[in-house]
């Protein structure tokens, strides 16, 4: 895969918002990658002439075969490289994602297979995110938004999202990590959930708890 970065962005952009066979409209894609549609329609028909995508007007956009095997070798870059300057470098985990995106594009196989094996073949980044294998396999599992949960519930976190750094601190500083343990303790008026995280009370906004996905284990 040799691709600029322009490119490989919205391959990963058009992966990640794919559900099923529906197609991604231009709208939704601009909206992600927050750029005019008039940049994300030009850049689309691009894809097609590359034959990584399949590009129907007004229907929206999906990857070709090659297109998903390219978006899955730089989203493993991405992750491999966010868990290495995680464990490895010490950045906070709020941090990582944006120092990945400027190196997934220039990692070459060789020193992927590297931190690969100095991070011990690890099979999700700090955020909790599946991270690709070798020849491109990514597991799909169902999960619930914390905020989805009823009082007195209990659930496991998963993953939680990177979109947003600010709101990734204030996850991280309610002690809400991958494989961390919480309850549902209330929903208050004011659009927080009470939460019991490692023995002790933790108040997170419902907006930062949708950002949250568990794995329930019991109520």
């Amino acid at each position: 895969m040799a691709h600029s970065a322009a490119v490989g962005d919205y391959l990963k952009a058009i992966y990640k918002l794919q559900q099923g066979d529906e197609p991604v409209t231009t709208m939704a894609l601009a909206a992600h990658l927050k750029i005019k549609a008039a940049s994300a329609t030009g850049m689309v028909k691009k894809l097609a002439t590359l034959a990584l995508a399949e590009h129907t007007p007004y229907h929206g956009v999906r990857l070709t075969t090659q297109g998903e095997i390219d978006a899955l070798e730089l989203i493993r870059h991405h992750r491999l490289l966010e868990l290495y300057l995680a464990q490895q470098v010490g950045l906070p985990w709020e941090k990582v994602d944006a120092e990945a995106e400027r190196l997934e594009h220039v990692l070459s196989e060789d020193l992927e297979d590297r931190l690969d094996e100095i991070l011990g073949h690890p099979t999700c980044d700090p955020h909790g995110d599946p991270i690709p294998s070798r020849n491109g396999t990514l597991p799909q599992v169902t999960l619930h938004r914390l905020h989805e949960l009823a009082c007195g519930d209990r659930a496991i976190v998963r993953r939680v999202s990177d979109r947003d750094p600010e709101a990734l601190r204030r996850i991280g500083q309610a002690g809400l990590f991958p494989g961390t343990a919480v309850q549902i303790v209330e929903q208050s008026s004011d659009d927080a959930l009470l939460l019991w995280v490692e023995e002790r009370e933790h108040r997170l906004a419902v907006l930062d708890a949708g950002r949250v996905l568990v794995e329930r284990t019991s109520s």
